[in-house]
């Protein structure tokens, strides 16, 4: 009696008629029930991923932004000697290879400029971490970099700027994506 009551049903996954031997079977073979629970699995993760993406804070969104824009600066500058002190690229291998992207006018003092490409070149640690940025050979490399009149530019911009939840996705992807191009 029960056997009457069940109909062929197209297999989700297959999408081939099968005729049910259970009341709540969804799929034709363990097979398909295998990749039906897989692509279930597949689109969880992503609908997971979609949700952490939303609630991330901007101080997050800051530094992911920052880390993919310091990453291309260094590669960007992998051939250019310190822009404080001279020093010659050094050849180790590494997270940062003796190399940081150091700020001419510092995110403390101007956030805004922070993902600014003229404000940011490849520095040696040492100047950088211990020697406090080298404010001063800092400016005399950057003119012989980048010129006069657009170091005057830098130092002349003072406007607030207060970062936004898509403005610091588009610097994260905008550099990951220029990274991309450079090492290609």
């Amino acid at each position: 009696m029960l056997s009457a009551t069940l109909k062929p049903k197209p297999c989700p996954t297959c999408r081939q008629l099968f005729m049910p031997q259970r009341l709540m079977q969804a799929v034709c073979s363990p097979v398909c029930a295998l990749k039906k629970v897989r692509a279930e699995k597949v689109e969880e993760r992503a609908k997971v991923r979609t949700r952490k993406e939303a609630i991330k804070t901007i101080p997050v969104l800051i530094k992911e932004a920052q880390v993919a824009f310091n990453a291309w600066v260094r590669t960007r500058d992998e051939k250019q000697p310190c822009i404080s002190c001279g020093a010659p690229p050094p050849n180790l291998e590494g997270l940062h290879a003796g190399r940081d992207a150091g700020h001419y006018r510092s995110i403390g003092s101007a956030a805004h400029l922070r993902f600014h490409e003229d404000n940011c070149h490849a520095q040696c640690v040492h100047c950088n971490q211990w020697g406090a940025g080298r404010a001063v050979d800092y400016r005399i490399g950057l003119v012989k970099r980048i010129g006069l009149a657009r170091v005057e530019v830098l130092e002349a911009d003072n406007a607030v700027h207060k970062w936004t939840h898509d403005e610091l996705r588009a610097v994260k992807a905008t550099y990951k994506q220029k990274l991309k191009e450079l090492k290609a």
